[in-house]
């Protein structure tokens, strides 16, 4: 369906948010589809195939990339995740993807050894432990779990999708996962549909606070073209982000938290304007109530 020089885009566009918002999870597996099958190798050059852990455990399956600002935003947390459930019948897997923000230091793929090189930098930088695999150059695997930038599947031991989210958020799918082992210690079952099926928010200050962080392992390229797409906001985002990625990493200082704020107002009213514009415009029942989840709340979409 896309040539792969047409799925590793050479540079942003500011387009691609209302794209967003407007497929959202596209043709992906909704929640109680078998999940799609793959086998991939990891970084170390394992080979993992999706359907050895049916019937075994549990699988959170995450995509991403180096220069994503949700992945940056999200990755800590989902460290977290990964250190507390490990043991409980839950593997973690993420899957490298296209650059979302390319740039001259970690340029759009044009071969298998520019993107290990891009897993490797995300791997180091970010102290990963669960394995990272290597999609293909045409994102295969990636276009059929909606080929969105950051997005987040909870597969249960039947090998179905039991949650999924539109960005990763590793609070609620914390939750589903509770929801998921408990469900399944009680009832002696391997399939569930938890915490409503799925989430369709999409945080829009996190990914800002960070987003100088993502941009940063693109190169400077990756920072104009930032700037340039997303215009006044962009720009302040960029600024609010220098200052505000102390306040990530340490919470207790809050300064700089109030620029990064002022620096994406702009671009969150107009994406959360355009979400809502969106949203209101679909009759209710258009969608299963499972689609919208009890997750589905007033987040604004922020893009990749």
């Amino acid at each position: 369906m896309f040539g792969n020089a047409r799925y590793n885009y050479p540079e942003f566009k500011k387009t691609m948010l209302t794209k967003v918002v407007e497929e959202q999870f596209g043709d992906a597996p909704e929640p109680g589809d078998r999940a799609p099958d793959f086998e991939l190798r990891t970084i170390d050059g394992d080979k993992i195939r999706l359907s050895d852990f049916r019937g075994q455990r549990n699988v959170i399956l995450t995509f991403g990339s180096a220069t994503c600002p949700l992945t940056a935003s999200s990755i800590n947390d989902l460290r977290d995740l990964y250190d507390d459930y490990i043991d409980d019948d839950v593997e973690f897997l993420f899957v490298y993807v296209r650059e979302a923000h390319p740039g001259e230091d970690l340029p759009p793929h044009k071969n298998m050894a520019d993107k290990l090189r891009a897993a490797e930098v995300l791997r180091n930088e970010e102290e990963l432990e669960m394995p990272v695999l290597i999609d293909d150059l045409g994102g295969k695997v990636h276009r059929k779990y909606s080929g969105l930038p950051n997005p987040t599947f909870l597969i249960d031991r039947s090998g179905r999708i039991a949650y999924r989210q539109l960005a990763t958020n590793p609070d609620d799918l914390r939750d589903a996962i509770d929801e998921l082992l408990q469900r399944q210690n009680d009832r002696g079952v391997d399939h569930a549909v938890v915490h409503g099926g799925q989430s369709q928010s999409m945080p829009a200050l996190k990914p800002m606070l960070y987003a100088h962080r993502a941009l940063e392992r693109g190169g400077q390229r990756s920072i104009s073209n930032f700037r340039s797409e997303l215009g006044i906001p962009g720009r302040m985002a960029v600024a609010g982000g220098r200052i505000a990625r102390p306040v990530a990493e340490h919470p207790r200082t809050s300064i700089a938290t109030a620029v990064a704020v002022a620096g994406v107002v702009g671009l969150g009213l107009w994406l959360g304007n355009e979400l809502r514009r969106r949203r209101f415009a679909r009759r209710p029942y258009d969608f299963p109530d499972y689609r919208r989840g009890s997750a589905y709340n007033d987040y604004e979409a922020v893009g990749i």
